[in-house]
């Protein structure tokens, strides 16, 4: 289930295809023309259903773009905190502050490439040496400050301490998904309605291409969700536009 949400055109072609087929086969269960009372009853439960699933399909659009805005606003915090770490290393011993910048500028530009590269086996190696890059950071505070246990020294520490932080609520953010049991649930209901639709479909004559309304814009919602709550496979994702300018920043100086 969690690999097809992370393909979000593989899942609107998927419940395109399956929700059209539930109102064909709600038309196809129809073996008589339904009476003026058993019509208006099923209106009412059709309505009621239609009404819930619109709710649903709008509150898992607002969780998806809670989960967009924390994203963005992680990858703002990681810029902020990388760049105020690069100032503080004024604070350390000469070469410890050599060594520290060196090693911020290249944990930054691998920061900017975790946002950009798609393929696993790259994102396993991004993050495999981002792992090694903090490792390397915190011992080039935690040295001097051994040594010199002085404030301001301190708050260099304190300073990489954020950007290790940071990091950690960057990547709890991107697990951060839309529970695969929610989706299931709203798929059910999807196709509940669809065979409603089908079935009480006395307008359409039970034509099969007049069916085809409801699931195209369940379908298209259903992508756009997906999409949005993709932070890595989807179209709208979010950019490393802070840590980019950062790094350009760095670079210039």
């Amino acid at each position: 289930m969690r690999a097809l949400l992370n393909l979000p055109p593989v899942l609107f072609a998927i419940s395109l295809v399956v929700l059209w087929l539930a109102a064909v086969t709600g038309a196809s269960l129809r073996k008589r023309p339904l009476e003026e009372d058993e019509l208006d009853d099923l209106d009412m439960v059709l309505t009621a259903t239609l009404t819930l699933l619109s709710l649903i399909i709008g509150f898992t659009f607002s969780m998806a773009i809670s989960r967009y805005d924390q994203r963005k606003n992680y990858e703002e915090a990681e810029a902020n905190a990388i760049g105020t770490e690069y100032v503080r290393a004024d604070l350390l011993p000469a070469d410890n502050a050599t060594k520290v910048r060196a090693l911020l500028r290249d944990y930054l530009n691998h920061r900017v490439l975790f946002y950009e590269v798609r393929d696993k086996q790259q994102v396993q190696q991004v993050n495999a040496y981002t792992d090694q890059l903090q490792s390397e950071m915190w011992s080039a505070v935690a040295a001097p400050a051994k040594a010199q246990p002085t404030p301001l020294v301190a708050l260099a520490v304190a300073g990489m301490n954020d950007v290790l932080n940071s990091q950690g609520y960057t990547q709890a953010a991107w697990w951060n998904r839309i529970p695969s049991a929610a989706w299931a649930l709203m798929m059910t209901i999807a196709i509940c309605c669809n065979l409603l639709i089908g079935y009480s479909g006395r307008r359409t004559k039970g034509h099969p291409l007049l069916f085809l309304v409801l699931p195209l814009v369940v379908s298209i919602s259903f992508f756009l969700i997906a999409d949005i709550d993709s932070p890595r496979d989807g179209v709208i994702r979010v950019q490393a536009q802070n840590l980019g300018s950062l790094a350009h920043s760095l670079q210039a100086h």
